[in-house]
């Protein structure tokens, strides 16, 4: 559950409506899970603070997180994505050591099933909007370093060779796909909402 509000206070009295709602079915709320974020203004005329009181839910304190994982995906109180890339950089590794060791002397064929299964699977890719270039080439290269890799290429071999070979693509066109198909999606709702609030009407 994700509590936003515009203010100190507003969000003080949103958890403790949590608190007294969550009581009131005989739950409880994990306090050692639950963190605070705040994201200040772009602006920085606008900002009203650099420290806050502690937010309390059920008299305990709540700690505050410049980044927390949440489904997955790291969100950071700057609105940048890097972490989040970064984290797939290391997630892509890994997946990528397993098909080695495990799958290293199968064919090409199966090879490349194996790859666009669990080599392109990049987790929440079509979120990120704000990232440095630098980030996004380091996985753009660890995404052509891993296919060399496990496909046995030489080092120094052409990438642009490598996919016409292999049926692959690149890392720019599995990134610009992801995000078309995000934004065709939430296209495609938006008019199905506009035709049943047109209904509605």
């Amino acid at each position: 559950m994700v509590l936003l509000a515009p203010s100190w206070r507003a969000l003080q009295q949103l958890i403790n409506i949590l608190g007294y709602c969550a009581y009131n079915i005989d739950m409880s709320c994990n306090v050692s899970k639950t963190v605070c974020m705040i994201f200040p203004p772009k602006d920085k005329r606008k900002i009203v603070a650099h420290s806050f009181p502690y937010l309390k839910l059920n008299n305990t304190e709540l700690k505050y997180v410049s980044e927390f994982k949440y489904l997955g995906h790291i969100i950071s109180n700057d609105g940048k994505d890097d972490n989040d890339v970064l984290r797939e950089v290391r997630s892509l590794f890994t997946r990528a050591n397993i098909l080695v060791r495990r799958f290293g002397r199968c064919s090409v064929a199966i090879k490349t099933v194996l790859f666009k299964t669990f080599c392109m699977c990049f987790y929440g890719m079509e979120l990120w909007k704000c990232y440095s270039a630098g980030v996004i080439n380091r996985l753009k290269s660890s995404y052509t370093r891993c296919m060399k890799t496990f496909f046995a290429y030489p080092k120094y071999y052409s990438v642009t060779a490598m996919l016409f070979e292999l049926g692959l693509p690149s890392f720019d066109t599995v990134f610009y796909n992801r995000q078309f198909k995000l934004a065709s999606q939430l296209q495609n709702q938006n008019a199905l909402l506009a035709q049943i609030l047109l209904v509605c009407v």
